[in-house]
């Protein structure tokens, strides 16, 4: 029962859709209708709002922290990993949305910080080396969390590795058309707008 009080309080953390938000506060419109249709951070920032972007970036991290943290403070050891799923969960199929949300990138580096700052800071250098010599999110954003289950391992955070294998194959999934435009050398570039 505690795990699924911890599971339902990071689902309904993750499922606040910030991007949405952000964007329509910016006078941009609706950002499911712009780009991608994403309400991620890189889709936000094809509408040309920096900050907006950049407070989505942050909102959608912080999210995932908070439930870490929450489930850390409030509940039994163990509930903030169910924590840290649920939050994801929540991200990827918010019920608000009709079960369409963002691809999880950034609220799985707030969830990953807060569990273990050292790797959540090791996946964020990650996805930033990435970043610098490709240009590419998505692709930053799979190789940084293709990698962090090993980064958990090598830290010696085994219990958080298995969810971080879970996570990393979860957001790989919610990247597919990303890997198809990948693979056809037909991905945006970060700040491009489509």
């Amino acid at each position: 029962m505690i795990m699924l009080q911890a599971l339902l309080l990071g689902y309904l953390l993750g499922s606040i859709p910030f991007g949405l938000f952000f964007v329509w506060v910016a006078g941009a419109g609706d950002v499911r209708k712009i780009g991608s249709g994403n309400i991620g951070a890189t889709n936000v920032l094809r509408t040309g709002k920096k900050w907006a972007a950049v407070s989505t970036l942050l909102c959608d991290g912080l999210k995932g922290a908070a439930a870490v943290i929450a489930a850390r403070l409030l509940l039994p050891p163990g509930a903030e990993v169910f924590a840290g799923l649920g939050t994801i969960l929540g991200h990827l199929f918010p019920i608000w949305l009709s079960f369409k949300g963002g691809k999880g990138v950034a609220t799985f580096l707030g969830v990953a910080i807060a569990l273990y700052w050292p790797v959540g800071l090791l996946v964020a250098a990650t996805w930033l080396g990435a970043a610098l010599i490709w240009k590419i999110s998505s692709l930053s954003a799979l190789i940084a969390i293709a990698l962090s289950s090993s980064y958990f391992l090598l830290l010696g955070q085994h219990r958080y590795a298995a969810l971080a294998l879970v996570l990393s194959v979860l957001i790989t999934w919610m990247h597919r058309d990303n890997i198809r435009r990948l693979l056809r050398g037909e991905e945006p570039r970060i700040g491009a707008k489509t």
